[in-house]
Parts: structure tokens; sequence; C-alpha cells
């Protein structure tokens, strides 16, 4: 096996492997199940549809259709926790838990 070939070969094996991580989420998230997504969709009904609308679509706070676009999971959980730029702070509103499945919920939307 000459030289070139080998080189080659070795090429070739690390686009496969670069290419092979492509279109997977660097901030991979827990899925959602049926019963997160509708714990999910209660909270927002009672905690955020008067600012960001029945549709996600914004009125007072920012749309929110794509938010999982923008921010990570992790970054939707500071935002709700501590609030900022007019939205309340709900660290104190909501549990741990209940923030982290509104979260994971959000960074969904994509």
């Amino acid at each position: 096996m000459s030289i070139g070939t080998v080189k080659r070969s070795v090429a070739g094996l690390l686009l496969i492997a670069a290419l092979s991580g492509c279109g997977q989420a660097s901030d991979a998230r827990p899925s959602v199940s049926a019963e997160d997504r509708e714990q999910a969709e209660s909270l927002y009904r009672a905690n955020c549809i008067a600012c960001h609308g029945a549709e996600l679509q914004g009125i007072v706070g920012p749309d929110l259709r794509r938010a999982g676009s923008e921010l990570s999971a992790a970054q939707i959980v500071g935002r709700i926790e501590k609030g900022g730029g007019g939205m309340p702070a709900f660290r104190t509103r909501l549990t741990e838990d209940e923030i982290q499945v509104l979260a994971d919920w959000l960074a969904g939307h994509k």
C-alpha cells in the first residue's frame, strides 16, 4: 500500500467521522415525554401565556416559537429562573423540576 493510498484512506475516515456528527445537537436534552409535554403546556398556560401568547407568538414578551433554535435548555432554565429584560424571575414561583420541564419543552421548539 502506498503512502498516498494510506493518506486518502485516513482522510476518508476523518471525513466520515466528521460528517457523522453533523446534525446532532451540541446541547443534548432529554426527549420530552407526553406527560412532561402536558405538564409544560399547563405551566405555560398558567404562567407565560399572558406575555408570550397562546401560540408562543409573543405579545409583550418575545416570540418563543423557535426558542430552541436560539437558546439551549440550560439557557432557557436560566432565563426562567432569573428573568430579565422585563420578564419576572420565576425561581420562587415554580419548582426546579417545573422549570426544567418547561425549559426542555421550549428547547424543542425549533
